[in-house]
């Protein structure tokens, strides 16, 4: 499991390890990860260019210790302060003392460099860079060198990965102690690069983090697998409501995600019936209402549903089983439908239906999806699965202390290919059938989107890709999860 944890979270964390440490010791371990790290980039140290962008915080005097480090080993070091007089004094005499320099011509400077280092703001900047510093952040992209980034690129928010304003775009991202949220919640991941842990002793085994990713030894440790005694109704029945006589893909592709994500077996309803049918003979189809097509273990509703969406919806919620909404099953959807249910409840939405169950922009859910994410689950008290460049799933809950601290897990799988027409159906299909197969629904959705993601990357190739293409591929990135996440055959699947 990747954790990542706030600002406050850290800044607590250092003060406590500073208390027992050396003055100044932790800077230096910060540094000393950091120079090996560019040296690295480099190859060849000696002779090479490094320009400083140096603020007046702790990560200012990170880069001048390391760019310290580096002058030692013959790199031609350059300081560029953006606040002479509150520059990190210790760092700048390391600096000169090890026979680097302040740049006269920052221009000039960063159009020769080889590497940037950006330590012009640290983890507690907010609102994008300082007019002085937007030149500079330009001019260190255009200048074809390598940037790097100390803690998280100056601009980007720590805390909720919100962009503000101008940023530096790095290439890598040298981070210290512990991953930060901005680092893997967009918009800012985009701006971090390749992510580099430093990891510097904090003691954060007691504290709850604010944003997890889970790896695949974590989803492996989910994912059901049958035993002797399986059969189709053990290993969990999904009931799907999506499709309509104008969209019947969705019906075949939310199907299909089910299937290939380990239903025993599918009990499909709706107008889509002679689709489903030609393409999987083995679905079980009923004419509806969903309440009368037999027993399931948990329900998909949404794909494809058109304008058939709102009687459907109510009769599934009214059942006592974990029910999946997704697309068109979220448009009539009202918090108080849900709220009262006791099985979970998992909503799906894609940024522009997040922003109409929240009442906002699609701009503002993704400038700001972390927050979105919370804020859905709180007001509609259940799962929420916010798809897009960074999917997130927040747990259910309600406002106040207890909630906001439970994490927000970010998925590190997928690729671009998936912005594809039916997509979303597949993986509301493949987490129908999590659910179903008895994990909670923050678990379902967390490694539904994991697996699709892989799927995704397998069926692309680099190459544009279709959604059965990834329902298809879903097989291929279960057994690569399950073979390097589970130690040895037989190894339980963990629990839910």
């Amino acid at each position: 499991m990747r954790a990542a944890y706030g600002v406050e979270t850290v800044r607590t964390a250092e003060r406590e390890l500073m208390a027992r440490l050396p003055e100044g010791a932790l800077m230096q371990r910060a540094a000393a990860g950091l120079a090996a790290v560019c040296a690295g980039l480099l190859g060849r140290v000696y002779g090479s260019r490094v320009v400083l962008l140096v603020g007046s915080g702790d990560n200012g005097g990170d880069a001048l210790y390391a760019g310290a480090r580096l002058a030692r080993r013959g790199a031609g070091v350059a300081a560029v302060l953006l606040d002479a007089g509150r520059a990190h004094r210790g760092g700048l005499a390391a600096l000169r003392a090890a026979g680097g320099s302040v740049a006269g011509d920052a221009t000039a400077a960063l159009a020769r460099a080889d590497l940037v280092v950006d330590g012009i703001t640290g983890i507690g900047g907010r609102g994008g860079l300082r007019d002085a510093a937007v030149p500079l952040a330009r001019a260190a992209r255009e200048s074809g060198a390598v940037v790097v980034a100390v803690d998280l690129p100056s601009g980007t928010e720590a805390d909720s990965g919100e962009v503000r304003g101008e940023c530096v775009r790095a290439d890598v991202t040298v981070t210290f102690g512990t991953y930060k949220p901005g680092l893997l919640v967009d918009p800012a991941r985009e701006y971090a690069g390749a992510v580099r842990l430093i990891e510097l002793g904090l003691d954060l085994g007691a504290v709850e983090a604010d944003v997890e990713a889970l790896q695949h030894a974590d989803v492996a440790a989910l994912l059901p697998a049958p035993g002797a005694g399986s059969d189709k109704y053990r290993r969990g029945v999904v009931g799907v409501v999506a499709g309509s006589k104008r969209y019947p893909g969705a019906a075949v592709l939310a199907v299909a995600g089910a299937l290939r994500g380990g239903a025993g077996a599918v009990r499909y309803v709706g107008h889509g019936a002679d689709a489903v049918i030609a393409r999987f003979p083995e679905a079980l189809v009923h004419a509806g209402p969903p309440s009368e097509a037999g027993r399931v273990q948990a329900w998909v509703i949404g794909p494809g549903l058109g304008e058939d969406a709102g009687g459907a919806l109510g009769d599934v919620l009214a059942s006592d089983v974990p029910v999946l909404v997704d697309a068109d099953g979220l448009r009539p959807l009202e918090p108080e439908m849900v709220r009262g249910r006791d099985a979970p409840t998992l909503l799906t939405p894609h940024a522009g239906e997040a922003a109409a169950l929240l009442g906002v922009s699609r701009e503002e859910v993704e400038a700001g999806r972390l927050v979105a994410v919370r804020e859905l689950a709180a007001l509609y008290g259940a799962t929420v699965l916010l798809k897009g460049s960074t999917t997130l799933v927040a747990p259910a809950g309600g406002t106040g202390a207890g909630f906001a601290a439970r994490p927000v897990r970010v998925n590190p799988t997928g690729t671009p290919w998936l912005a594809t027409a039916g997509s979303g159906d597949v993986l509301s299909g493949l987490a129908g059938a999590l659910l179903a197969a008895g994990l909670g629904a923050m678990d379902a959705g967390s490694a539904a989107a994991y697996l699709h993601g892989l799927a995704g990357r397998l069926a692309a190739g680099g190459a544009p890709v279709g959604a059965m293409d990834v329902a298809d591929a879903l097989p291929g990135a279960w057994r690569g999860v399950v073979g390097r996440g589970r130690t040895a055959p037989g190894t339980p699947s963990g629990t839910v």
